[in-house]
């Protein structure tokens, strides 16, 4: 489950703008993920590059080498869709759970 949520917030941070790595795992750090590495987030780059979710553009950097900046496919578009759908019925259904929970342990009381 875990996997499907970092590969949601990827799709998310890329969407709002084209982005390289480092930069990525910096904005997760800013977000609260704060043991994503680069060494983390190029693998699940380049899954989602061959699954047609992300497409990467290299680009000269002022700062060294160049770099590659990671842009949402059509196909990645509609993934993040499907991911918010997902997280919210997730996060209602556990909410629910956490309320019910909560409800019965103040009825014994």
């Amino acid at each position: 489950m875990m996997k499907g949520i970092i590969d949601g917030c990827l799709l998310s941070i890329i969407d709002e703008n084209e982005v390289y790595g480092y930069e990525l795992a910096k904005k997760l750090e800013a977000y609260g993920f704060e043991s994503f590495s680069e060494g983390t987030i190029y693998p699940l780059l380049l899954r989602m590059q061959k699954e047609d979710l992300v497409t990467s553009t290299l680009r000269k950097s002022t700062a060294g080498p160049k770099r590659k900046y990671y842009s949402l496919t059509p196909k990645g578009e509609t993934e993040l869709q499907l991911f918010k759908e997902r997280w919210l019925t997730l996060k209602d259904n556990v909410n629910r759970v956490l309320t019910h929970h909560l409800l019965e342990g103040q009825e014994g009381e």
